[in-house]
């Protein structure tokens, strides 16, 4: 399974940007492809999402695991995403079948798109703070 490349969405506001990270791990091989099509689904979502400035997946099939990394307008945007459909019934419907799940956020320039290298540095540091 592919990565999607970074896919510019909109042109951002402000200076700037709020950038999440994500790894998923799921529990079964089963799941991999079902939340392979639903993670194109949501990355479909997100393209059509106020306040979302872009959006990549890396699907890492052999490991049961999924990165996403976006870019934002602000924390608002990222949550109308969370709440709209597909991707509420999603994050229900793989609740029990993901082993891990890990979610970074930071604030970076808006004019440059994130990079995975900060994603990936990101994501393997320990969670900090409450």
């Amino acid at each position: 399974m592919p990565t999607l490349p970074w896919a510019t969405v909109g042109r951002p506001a402000g200076t700037e940007a709020v950038i999440m990270a994500s790894r998923f791990t799921l529990r079964t091989w089963r799941h991999v492809l079902p939340f392979f099509l639903d993670s194109m689904r949501i990355h479909r979502q997100v393209r059509r999402t106020a306040g979302a400035y872009g959006v990549s997946l890396e699907a890492h099939p052999l490991r049961r695991e999924f990165l996403t990394l976006s870019s934002w307008r602000d924390d608002a945007a990222i949550k109308a995403l969370v709440t709209a459909e597909p991707h509420r019934s999603v994050m229900r419907k793989y609740r029990s079948a993901t082993a891990e799940a890990t979610f970074r956020f930071w604030s970076a320039p808006a004019a440059e798109p994130p990079t995975w290298a900060e994603a990936r540095r990101r994501l393997a540091e320990p969670e900090s703070g409450p």
